[in-house]
């Protein structure tokens, strides 16, 4: 035991949470102060995917190379004499150091907040069961949070790539890469590892990249990658993947062949629900893997619940976190908490990065009538080197209600100025909220509020009798 407690045989609790992610760290800590006694077991490193091998790690990759386009700009704004070189070795051991920072801080709150914590694989005996580093524990609830990890089996010959977890370990910057797929970790890691110098091609099967997002934003992006020197090799399914000497080769359909020095494989993630004792337990997952639950992340084994990207609903950090708290919640404090799914904001952190929330354009247009307003220019930092990079900036707006439906961004600070943009549209903020509130000068995000006509409008609002719109 972490926090120096020590267990019998068969201990009690009142919360068994297995995995110490994001979301079970949040449900633990929040159960606890509600007076549970909660007890979280982790078979790695504290703090997940998130923490550990994904979001953060990820984020101080791409500061790391965006440091060398601000180094590029800064002569066009006077400085003279500045240059650098990008060493990942001293990168790479700055990030262990300040991953080993966050997972003290993670196990250091667990402590604080009375949360027995077990360093162990965990697995379901039976319903108020679970057995962790030899110990049978008992408890009437039992919250899996064990998260995903990257799927390898998407094509033969692709458990010789690497995937995310190891790209984030490199200590060395390869001159060329293919990466495979067309997500979000594919393009975030293509744009990051082309500013840091190497050869980047990316190959998915779909015609664009990132499949389900607003397809303006993926034509832009598209674009700007291409314009960073990445070469896309999509609309073309994929065979094999194959290694030899110092080389990797990418059987392609069309009988093209794609090569390059490391390969990192970005196709995708499943939930981490082998050697759970599952179906001895009875829980029932999907074809995916994904464990089965209801809004109240309930299994379908009573007293035992499951949150995160384990169960494939929304497979985002604070949605993980949110889902925890709302279990607990809802749990030891007597007040029921549901998470609204359907409308969550995210983020690309692609060179430029992407934000979105709400409805894209085709889904909102199928729905009924639908007013856009758009916005495209040249941010006033980047023009005045000379640049031609441009931000790109939607509003999809309810034909009938005036009720903003969807917010999407590509450009710098995206993820930022989306981010605050999804407060006013998780409380029904309407266009016409937008026109009156007053731009901040200068600034890019004064946009979204100085958009006046719509640039296309799909379906028209039903007509009465005598051809007038109902009142």
């Amino acid at each position: 035991m972490d926090n120096g407690k020590e267990l019998g045989p068969i201990a009690a609790y009142d919360l068994i949470v297995i995995g110490a992610g994001s979301g079970g760290v949040a449900a633990s800590r929040r159960a606890a102060a509600h007076g549970a006694r909660v007890l979280i077991a982790e078979a790695d490193r504290v703090g997940g995917t998130c923490v550990i091998r994904g979001c953060v790690p990820k984020k101080l990759m791409m500061y790391a190379a965006s440091h060398g386009q601000l180094l590029r700009e800064a002569a066009g704004y006077g400085w003279v004499g500045v240059a650098g070189r990008f060493e990942m070795e001293r990168w790479a051991d700055a990030k262990a150091r300040e991953i080993t920072r966050l997972e003290g801080l993670y196990r250091g709150m667990l402590a604080d907040a009375g949360v027995d914590l077990v360093n162990g694989r965990a697995r379901l005996l039976g319903p108020g069961q679970v057995e962790v580093a030899g110990r049978t524990l008992r408890s009437e609830r039992v919250l899996i949070a064990t998260g995903g990890s990257p799927a390898q089996d998407a094509l033969p010959g692709l458990d010789l790539a690497m995937t995310s977890n190891e790209v984030l370990d490199l200590r060395e910057v390869p001159s060329t890469l293919l990466v495979v797929g067309g997500g979000y970790i594919a393009v975030e890691f293509a744009s990051i590892l082309a500013a840091l110098g190497a050869q980047v091609t990316l190959a998915f099967r779909d015609a664009l990249p990132l499949r389900g997002f607003d397809h303006d934003l993926r034509k832009r992006l598209a674009h700007a990658l291409t314009e960073r020197g990445i070469t896309l090799a999509g609309g073309v399914g994929l065979h094999a993947l194959t290694h030899t000497g110092e080389r990797f080769e990418l059987q392609r359909a069309d009988g093209s062949v794609l090569g390059a020095q490391a390969v990192l494989n970005a196709t995708g993630r499943r939930p981490n629900t082998a050697g759970l004792g599952l179906e001895q337990a009875g829980v029932d997952i999907d074809a995916r893997g994904a464990i089965t639950v209801d809004i109240d992340s309930r299994t379908t084994v009573q007293g035992i619940w499951a949150i995160g990207d384990v169960t494939n609903r929304v497979n985002l950090t604070p949605v993980a976190i949110a889902e925890g708290r709302a279990f607990a919640d809802s749990e030891f404090a007597h007040h029921a908490v549901r998470v609204d799914h359907r409308t969550v904001a995210s983020a690309v952190f692609t060179e430029p990065p992407i934000a979105t929330v709400g409805l894209t354009e085709t889904d909102a247009a199928r729905l009924g009538p639908v007013d856009v307003y758009e916005s495209d220019f040249r941010p006033m930092r980047t023009a005045f080197v000379g640049s031609q990079a441009r931000s790109y900036m939607k509003l999809v707006v309810d034909g009938l209600s005036d009720v903003v439906l969807g917010i999407h961004m590509i450009g710098t600070d995206a993820p930022e100025i989306v981010q605050s943009l999804a407060v006013a549209m998780t409380c029904g903020a309407t266009k016409r909220d937008f026109d009156r509130t007053l731009a901040v000068h200068p600034t890019a995000a004064e946009e979204f509020v100085l958009m006046r006509e719509p640039t296309r409008r799909h379906g028209k609002p039903p007509q009465g009798p005598a051809g007038t719109a109902p009142s």
